[in-house]
């Protein structure tokens, strides 16, 4: 027999009913949600050794109930809520709220009072969840729910602050291990709250990105709470599907495209009004765009050393004039053209290479600075800086081939006589 939504629902307002006046209504949820989750789980895993949940001796529903009327019931129950946490790992998640605070619950009698008729309250055969046959049912999200709509307005907070509070919110992404994830391909979605807080708070604990688009800017919620939250309407810009086999894909396409065609009343031969894309086609684009970019930046790239190319040569031609007569009194006293043409050639290389290694420390050093400000990381390539010397030596080869064969062609007379 299924659980009725009105008799949880009586119940939950009956519990919040029992606390008022002590605490803020944004605070209810605290107390009342620890109590069902303790009565759920002692009914449906009590006796049960290898269930999901473990209920430890002095940690059910069971010792609760047997301590109404007891004045020391609110430090017993801290007692029996903190039993089941260990038994569970659930330390720090649902032994948070004190059910002995004297300024929230009351002193002595009154505290005595309030927390055995809130444990009333929850010890009802309506609320019998051991004989739940609704298996989907999820019973802790709609009572999550209609604490969220009946008590946010009441507490003077907005939805999304009472929805998913901070607090609970980083608590929740370091419980689902987020702080391990390793791949942008991991995903979380928030199917029963659907605020964002959660799912902000996890992103916050596991940042990655892939490709130009951040997996870090993109969160997962029904799509009926964004259009009753967010954004007002019908109207759904994006639908994704995913199919069996890739073998599949055209077929769908096609199915998919006659069945928006009929919907949107689109004659045969007519201008659709919609586009159908699928990952071949998405892996196309972006293929395309890459080698546009690779051969923007090869262009650049060509354009740089072309300048750099022609600077080393006008450096060698001004230093070969100037050296004229140097050149002259070596070409005297034995020296021959091709030792000459040799000396200028290793001076444009040493040259070259001398620029391309600053380039280099350069480049390593403003990479790093970006990548850790960013957040991106630096990742370095030995292959690059050697690629990078290598093209130094050739610009040093082609530019300073001209200025070394202008020298080892001088006249020795003349150049002797060069002022």
């Amino acid at each position: 027999m299924a659980i009725k939504k009105s008799d949880l629902y009586s119940s939950l307002w009956k519990s919040c009913d029992a606390l008022r006046g002590g605490m803020d209504a944004s605070q209810y949820k605290d107390y009342v949600l620890v109590l069902l989750f303790v009565k759920y789980v002692s009914d449906k895993f009590m006796g049960q050794r290898d269930s999901l949940l473990q209920i430890p001796k002095g940690g059910s529903f069971a010792d609760m109930v047997a301590l109404k009327g007891d004045k020391h019931i609110g430090e017993k129950m801290n007692i029996i809520i903190a039993n089941l946490a260990k038994a569970n790992d659930l330390v720090g998640v649902i032994d948070v709220a004190d059910f002995n605070d004297s300024d929230k619950l009351g002193k002595e009698k009154e505290k005595v009072d309030r927390l055995s008729n809130l444990i009333g309250i929850f010890n009802t055969p309506a609320l019998d969840f051991k004989g739940n046959r609704a298996e989907g049912d999820d019973i802790l999200g709609d009572a999550y729910e209609y604490l969220m709509r009946n008590f946010a307005t009441e507490s003077g907070k907005s939805k999304g602050q009472f929805y998913t509070p901070a607090e609970v919110s980083r608590v929740m992404a370091k419980v689902i291990g987020m702080g391990g994830a390793t791949s942008a391909k991991q995903t979380i979605f928030d199917p029963t709250c659907g605020s964002g807080s959660l799912l902000i708070k996890a992103h916050d604990e596991a940042k990655g990105s892939t490709g130009p688009v951040s997996q870090d800017d993109q969160i997962l919620v029904p799509y009926t709470t964004v259009q009753d939250e967010f954004v007002p309407g019908n109207n759904v810009r994006t639908i994704g599907i995913s199919v069996a086999s890739a073998d599949q894909i055209d077929t769908v396409k096609t199915e998919i495209t006659t069945l928006l065609e009929s919907r949107h009343n689109i004659a045969i031969g007519g201008t659709d009004d919609f586009t159908i894309a699928d990952q071949a086609q998405l892996l196309t684009t972006v293929g395309g765009v890459s080698d546009l970019l690779t051969l923007l930046l090869a262009g650049i790239a060509s354009i740089s050393l072309l300048v750099g190319g022609i600077g080393i040569m006008n450096i060698m031609l001004v230093s070969v004039r100037e050296r004229t007569r140097e050149i002259g009194i070596r070409k005297a006293i034995g020296a021959r053209g091709r030792d000459i043409l040799a000396q200028f050639l290793v001076e444009a290389l040493v040259l070259s290479v001398l620029g391309g290694v600053f380039g280099i420390i350069l480049g390593v050093a403003v990479s790093y600075l970006i990548g850790t400000l960013a957040g991106w990381g630096f990742v370095f390539s030995p292959v690059t800086p050697l690629v990078a010397v290598l093209f130094s030596l050739l610009v040093g080869v082609v530019f300073g081939v001209w200025p070394a064969r202008q020298a080892a062609r001088l006249d020795p007379i003349v150049a002797l006589r060069y002022e």
